[in-house]
């Protein structure tokens, strides 16, 4: 099978700075001829690279002011705690008179900057974005470079295999790559959403095992006797004897 030059990245590089800050949305499948299979298979190609770059732009949209927040917020924070535990001690050393005030009042300002950036999740949303950012690029890097061998294996041949199959093997390649991007999004969706779920019940709430019961062993069953039991009320009987014989 014959493909035309494709080109990683042409169109869709210049389609980089499009994406909107919105949500991830889906988009329509292009659809065509499929009697060309090469020029269908390059436009799908650009179809899956530019949405790929797509999810990174949004990745990185907001990462420039959660990283200056997260760094106002940590730095207040860490002011505040330092202040807080300062004060107090030039309170009782003399150098202050009356700063003890101020440092609880810094303490509380510094529980509270570290708060808003935990309860919001700036740093962590920050370090959360990067880090699914850096791993699309990867996975895009990737497919770029299997995408060429592919297109290097079928223009210098020999093609292996049929044109159903050189396309099969293309489409599987795009395939594999849109389901690692939509795995990667899902993930850093479940993060996010179990970073704002509540904490687990505390041991003291969940209520305890029951212990359990005492071992009892069974009684041991009474050996079996060959004799017949004797009703209630009657006297045993002794077997009879033989009287001895005379002396002869």
């Amino acid at each position: 099978m014959s493909q035309p030059e494709m080109q990683p990245g042409g169109q869709a590089r210049e389609e980089r700075g499009e994406a909107s800050r919105g949500d991830l949305t889906g988009r329509p499948f292009p659809l065509g001829d499929w009697g060309q299979p090469a020029e269908r298979l390059d436009e799908l190609y650009r179809w899956v690279e530019t949405g790929a770059l797509r999810t990174v732009a949004w990745y990185l949209s907001d990462r420039v002011w959660k990283r200056r927040a997260g760094r106002v917020l940590r730095l207040t924070a860490a002011a505040g705690f330092t202040a807080g535990a300062a004060l107090p001690l030039a309170d009782l050393t003399g150098v202050l008179p009356g700063a003890a005030g101020w440092g609880y009042l810094a303490l509380l300002l510094g529980a509270a900057a570290l708060g808003c950036d935990r309860w919001f999740g700036i740093t962590s949303g920050w370090m959360r974005s990067v880090a699914t950012a850096q791993e699309l690029q990867r996975r895009l890097q990737k497919l770029q470079f299997d995408w060429a061998s592919e297109s290097v294996r079928e223009v210098l041949g020999p093609a292996e295999g049929t044109a159903a199959e050189a396309a099969e093997r293309c489409l599987g390649v795009l395939r594999r790559f849109s389901e690692e991007v939509t795995e990667l999004v899902r993930a850093e969706t479940a993060d996010w959403m179990r970073e704002f779920a509540g904490p687990p019940a505390p041991l003291a709430a969940r209520p305890a095992p029951l212990p359990p019961a005492p071992f009892r062993a069974a009684p041991a069953d009474p050996p079996a006797s060959s004799r017949s039991p004797v009703p209630p009320g009657a006297r045993p009987t002794m077997p009879r004897q033989r009287p001895p014989e005379p002396p002869r």
